[in-house]
């Protein structure tokens, strides 16, 4: 079973449901800015997909930082873990795990691939 992560109102989100459906791959749903996200979980995807990979530099939430605090979420694991558990829209969306890995952002062929 793919397990998906992000945000609902995502316009990136709504093309990954959309496709999922079409393709008739049964999902769960995760809205982590509901949910909130686990450490462990972030942990996991740092270490398997990678930080400058999860951390999402481009959106509004990243630029309404201070340089500061930009600063010390960059600056150990665990600094990011926090900005990333706290500010959940600086994590790229979606995350969908499948049983092969992970695949982060929205790729439709990638998504065809699955089915």
């Amino acid at each position: 079973m793919l397990k998906i992560y992000g945000i609902k109102n995502c316009n990136s989100m709504k093309k990954a449901f959309d496709l999922l459906n079409e393709l008739g791959l049964a999902y769960e749903f995760h809205d982590y800015k509901k949910q909130g996200i686990d450490i462990e979980t972030l942990k996991t995807w740092l270490a398997e997909i990678g930080a400058d990979k999860i951390l999402n530099k481009k959106g509004t939430t990243w630029r309404k930082l201070s340089e500061a605090e930009q600063q010390h979420a960059l600056s150990s694991e665990t600094a990011l873990i926090e900005a990333l558990s706290t500010h959940t829209s600086l994590i790229k969306r979606p995350v969908l795990q499948t049983p092969k890995g992970y695949l982060l952002g929205f790729d439709e062929n990638a998504y065809r691939a699955l089915a």
